[in-house]
């Protein structure tokens, strides 16, 4: 596996679903993790999104959220991710001036040329492989997919999300990806605690 630190931002990047799930796992060693939160009340996002960044500034970790951009920069946040429909909606400029990184979301061409032309922090390709997080309308990718999209982002790193797993980071490492992110492989994991330490050792050089 020939995963590297890109840019300032850890290989091993986990998505997850609460603060609760932060305040159990980024304690492990996470450095890169997503929170991805959907349909409460403005005030639990407000509330999840808080505890969250105040946990990953705690340990050392990048705290991503997902979607909920003009929170984030309310609550002085310093990354967001967005997807196509999202990045839509939302306004780039604000994103920017408030000091935010930003990710993105790509699918298919049209939607990394859309991502390019903002020059986003990193670009998700995604989904690797078979995913049951979200029903999708694109078909698996596939690893080759990935060296086609490395070629075209050049150096913005590249994650690859959808499908994986511990035992098949490697192939996405090997052929172009930055980053490798996770979800349902930790979270419906028997011992999700485990199986973050073993993405840690799989993931950092030695």
């Amino acid at each position: 596996m020939t995963a590297t630190v890109t840019a300032g931002l850890d290989p091993f990047y986990p998505i997850l679903d609460s603060a609760a799930w932060i305040d159990r796992l980024v304690p492990l060693g996470i450095r890169l993790v997503q929170l991805r939160v959907k349909d409460k009340p403005e005030a639990e996002l407000v509330a999840e999104i808080r505890a969250a960044e105040a946990i990953c500034l705690a340990h050392g970790c990048m705290l991503v959220v997902n979607d909920h951009w003009r929170i984030a920069i309310k609550e002085g946040c310093r990354f967001v991710h967005l997807g196509q429909e999202d990045l839509a909606e939302a306004d780039v400029g604000a994103i920017r001036a408030a000091g935010l990184k930003l990710g993105l979301s790509t699918h298919d061409d049209d939607e990394l040329d859309k991502a390019l032309a903002v020059r986003p922090d990193y670009i998700a390709l995604g989904p690797v492989y078979p995913t049951i997080l979200k029903k999708m309308k694109w078909a698996p990718q596939g690893l080759e997919r990935i060296g086609t999209w490395k070629k075209r982002v050049g150096d913005i790193p590249l994650v690859a999300i959808g499908g994986m797993s511990v035992e098949r980071a490697a192939g996405a490492f090997e052929n172009g990806a930055d980053i490798v992110s996770a979800v349902t492989d930790i979270t419906l994991n028997a011992d999700p605690e485990k199986r973050v330490r073993e993405w840690l050792a799989a993931t950092r050089p030695a």
